[in-house]
């Protein structure tokens, strides 16, 4: 198969994965501290990476991988579930796809400054018109603001955004999904004990849908998602599969309709269709 097409496809099996994130974070915020939750998916996701490599006996990182590690870490391990998990205490789910439109740009923006990756005038304009309709759609139902929870929204999609372009451009050396184990790996320490002290002080009281919310950030949010989304960025160019996320805000529309009775209105089927054609003119003009 061609690499190229290689990445699409594992890129979109990573932002369908991804598309549950925000939904089943809304709904385990309803009953778990955002810093407890953001600790416990890591550290439990960090417990399984550690498991797969030590099955497949990897060898350590070199010292000059540790750095972007590092980033990745403080980017999505860490920095984007808390961050979305304290706006999503203030905003809605379908409020956040405002930001998360700009997750792509915000992407391909770094992936210029540390991919050494050069798109042409053209893929700026698809993306940038896919961000806008994305946004435009979003802002168009009427959603409520939240100066908080707008804030940590912004600086959710600008170190996401880092992180998952610092992760694509070691992908290609060290492997999608080594980075992202690696990462958890070098978070666990910390996130294991962060989240002993933050631990409910009545289990009982927590129903099945926020152990679900956590269970699905946990597995796919933080591990699963991650191998595809990190191989497609290697694969098919940060930029330019990067804009599969112009997507994610749809998917998670759908599962916030089944989940938690958000509606969907018929201009969604429009700004889909809309997108897609971004994403396409993006792809074709990304080198």
């Amino acid at each position: 198969m061609d690499r190229s097409l290689s990445g699409w496809i594992n890129g979109m099996i990573g932002v369908i994965i991804f598309s549950g994130s925000l939904p089943a974070t809304r709904v385990a915020v309803a009953q778990f501290d955002p810093v407890f939750l953001t600790v416990a998916r890591a550290a439990i996701a960090g417990i399984l990476a550690l498991c797969i490599l030590l099955v497949f006996r990897e060898k350590w990182p070199s010292r000059r991988d540790l750095v972007s590690l590092v980033v990745i870490a403080l980017g999505v391990v860490v920095g984007f579930p808390l961050l979305t998990a304290l706006a999503l205490q203030h905003v809605t789910s379908a409020h956040s796809i405002v930001f998360i439109a700009l997750l792509p740009l915000a992407t391909a923006c770094f992936a210029v400054l540390r991919g050494g990756e050069r798109p042409r005038r053209a893929f700026w304009i698809f993306a940038i018109a896919g961000s806008a309709c994305v946004a435009g759609f979003a802002l168009s139902q009427g959603v409520m603001a939240s100066p908080y929870g707008d804030g940590m929204m912004l600086a959710a999609v600008l170190v996401c955004g880092l992180g998952y372009a610092e992760g694509g451009r070691l992908s290609r050396t060290l492997g999608g999904w080594q980075v992202i184990c690696w990462a958890l790996v070098l978070s666990l320490p910390v996130m294991v004990v962060i989240t002993l002290t933050q631990l409910p002080p009545d289990f009982s009281a927590i129903r099945m849908p926020a152990w679900l919310g956590l269970g699905y950030v946990s597995l796919f949010s933080m591990l699963i998602g991650f191998i595809f989304w990190y191989r497609g960025l290697a694969q098919g160019g940060i930029a330019a599969v990067g804009q599969l996320q112009l997507t994610q805000p749809f998917f998670g529309l759908v599962l916030a309709a089944l989940l938690l009775g958000e509606s969907i209105s018929p201009m969604m089927i429009v700004v889909t269709l809309a997108v897609i054609l971004c994403v396409a003119g993006a792809r074709r003009f990304a080198r």
